[in-house]
């Protein structure tokens, strides 16, 4: 008798929870499909300030280039950088 229970408190769950997300489904739709009132224009909106240059125009050019780097000339660069570091050498003074 408890698993009937069990079984028909699962089954009223699971068909609340698919209607939930029908009606959230149809919802979400009806409201992408609205225009709120508001006139298309020609130009495209700008998600954020940065893609904007000083006179308020949209950047085309990319805003971050990379260029390869092979695994040695990185390791080179490492190198350098750890060579000038401040605390490089005091390994060889014997400081604990």
């Amino acid at each position: 008798m408890l698993q009937f229970l069990y079984i028909v408190a699962f089954t009223i769950l699971a068909l609340l929870a698919m209607a939930n997300l029908i009606r959230n489904l149809l919802t979400l739709g009806i409201e992408a499909q609205r225009n709120y009132g508001q006139p298309r224009s020609p130009m495209p909106s700008v998600s954020h300030p940065e893609l904007l240059d000083s006179h308020g125009d949209v950047i085309d050019e990319p805003l971050l280039v990379m260029r390869s780097l092979s695994v040695d000339d990185a390791r080179a660069q490492l190198d350098a950088l750890y060579d000038e570091s401040p605390g490089y050498g005091d390994e060889s003074r014997g400081e604990v």
